[in-house]
């Protein structure tokens, strides 16, 4: 059996041989070519893989990251991006610092399987030029992109180009259904260039030159003029980076047996794979889910399995350049046609839309709005669509119901002081939460109160209570002293009386009568009625309290 190292290195090339094309191909959709794409493979996944915080992830350009830098790419040049990713990079190690890693756990389920569909389509949308061999249109809104491009493809077909996208796709999808562990990308993308070559076929544009060698780095990217307007952008890459490296690092825990990453750690690797790659001409970076995988896979047990990843390309960033540099560009669109294919978990996304309507909801608003807006306002979008409908649940969880005051009652009383109890005393117990998002409702249920002598307020089922909830209280108690109801609260919690102390509704309580038991709030409204001459005065015999 193979050692720890030598496994480590084996899986080190094999996910080497899996990112090439997609390093390339990411490179191209990015707008900066197929060189920066290396880079960014070689110089980040290097440098994530050394200060990251977990032993098996493997960064590199993504795709996700593809589709913000598009239209950074349109409107501020290689010099935008670059200066983009320097600043993401700052942003994902404040981040560290600031101990961020850790809110990853609240992103819901819906969220991220809406923003994975929503990317897998944009990926897709964006080879539709290069997989039909046209000249890409201008434009930022993929849809509208690609429409013109197959516009341009009905006009002027170009067969070749086409065959090859859809030749290389179709290998990769059937090969990793037949034989997962073989790594079918390179052999079709391989054979295809091969047969380019071979048979001298025009119509099916190469790379085209590649530099034998990583750039020296410089600082003379940087676009100093326009940091202020690139601040967006930056703080959306680096929003992307730390959601996508995150999960991508769940992932692989969740593939193995005694990996735990350090969310804070990551961030911070992936924060100076951001510094560094744009210094030698690379763009953005992440953790990239599919290659952590195939790494998981591969048999990685340590950081060596990335660091050999990027070790692999840089030596074909060295010694083959000219051989990749062959390598059409409308195969590397079938890699990627495939690759968006396979983000796609279809039991993931039937069990999310099964699950609850408000899942559904929120997985499809997320999709849509990845492939119609911006990929950071879309998380954000969706998870303020999560938060709003998690709310609302909690909300119609909490209740207010009128219940007996016999049971509670102190002493013995005859049928006809039960009656008139009844008459004069209405008492009510609230359970769950008594916050924001219901409180009101409260508010109106208190207020509608029949004509009644005294309220009882049984509050030891409130879970918790908000300034919102608690001014809610307070005006409700005050409405009723003012139609002359007298209210008596029982079993307030300790922890929920700063809130209500706050904002004065507990002085108010107090004021009226507040109780530690509902027996002790019941013979306390008993007395009131005594004393307004509802009831004949006698003398109570408390049973024992219970709230």
């Amino acid at each position: 059996m193979a050692t720890a190292p030598r496994r480590d290195l084996l899986a080190g090339v094999t996910v080497a041989i899996v990112a090439l094309p997609l390093a390339l191909g990411f490179g191209v959709s990015s707008g900066l070519g197929a060189e920066a794409g290396l880079a960014t493979a070689v110089v980040a996944g290097a440098l994530a893989a050394l200060f990251g915080g977990s032993n098996l992830q493997v960064s590199g350009p993504t795709g996700a990251m593809t589709v913000v830098l598009v239209p950074i790419v349109a409107e501020h040049g290689s010099a935008g991006v670059l200066t983009v990713g320097l600043m993401a990079g700052i942003l994902l190690i404040a981040l560290a610092l600031a101990r961020a890693g850790q809110y990853m756990r609240y992103v819901p389920a819906p969220v991220v399987e809406g923003f994975t569909l929503g990317i897998a389509c944009v990926i897709g949308l964006q080879q539709v030029p290069a997989a039909l061999g046209v000249d890409k249109p201008e434009g930022e809104k993929v849809l509208a992109v690609a429409w013109r491009a197959l516009v341009e493809f009905v006009q002027h077909p170009n067969w070749l180009a086409t065959g090859l996208s859809v030749g290389v796709a179709a290998v990769m999808l059937a090969g990793a259904r037949w034989r997962p562990q073989v790594p079918f990308s390179i052999v079709a993308v391989v054979f295809a260039t091969l047969v380019v070559e071979v048979f001298h076929l025009g119509g099916a544009a190469p790379i085209g030159n590649l530099p034998s060698g990583l750039p020296v780095p410089s600082l003379g990217f940087l676009d100093l003029s326009a940091v202020g307007s690139l601040l967006a952008p930056a703080v959306a890459v680096a929003a992307l980076a730390a959601l996508e490296s995150l999960l991508s690092a769940t992932v692989a825990d969740g593939m193995t047996v005694g990996q735990r990453h350090d969310p804070d750690k990551e961030l911070f690797g992936q924060g100076m794979a951001n510094l560094a790659a744009p210094l030698f001409g690379g763009v953005p970076a992440t953790a990239a889910i599919a290659r952590t995988a195939v790494n998981v896979r591969a048999g990685a047990t340590s950081r060596l399995a990335a660091l050999s990843h990027a070790l692999v390309l840089a030596a074909v960033v060295f010694a083959a350049a000219p051989l990749v540099a062959r390598i059409p560009l409308a195969a590397l669109a079938g890699v990627l046609l495939a690759t968006s294919i396979r983000m796609v978990e279809v039991g993931s996304l039937r069990a999310m839309i099964k699950a609850t309507r408000a899942d559904a909801a929120v997985l499809v608003l997320t999709a849509v709005a990845t492939l119609a807006l911006d990929l950071v306002y879309a998380v954000i979008l969706g998870l303020a669509v999560a938060c709003a409908l998690a709310l609302r649940a909690v909300a119609r969880q909490a209740r207010m119901e009128q219940v007996d005051v016999r049971a509670d009652l102190p002493g013995e009383h005859s049928a006809e002081e039960h009656a008139l109890l009844a008459e004069h005393i209405a008492a009510y117990r609230i359970d769950g939460p008594l916050f924001f998002a219901g409180a009101h409702r409260f508010l109106l249920e208190l207020s509608e109160v029949a004509d009644v002598r005294a309220v009882i307020l049984r509050m030891s089922r409130v879970t918790t209570v908000d300034a919102t909830g608690a001014l809610v209280l307070k005006d409700a108690v005050d409405r009723l002293h003012r139609r002359g109801i007298a209210v008596f609260a029982s079993g307030i919690r300790p922890g929920q009386r700063q809130a209500l102390d706050a904002v004065g509704a507990l002085e108010l309580l107090e004021r009226s009568g507040e109780y530690a038991t509902t027996p002790e709030a019941i013979a306390a409204a008993h007395k009131h009625l005594e004393r307004a001459g509802l009831l004949p005065h006698r003398p109570h015999r408390l049973r024992k309290a219970s709230r």
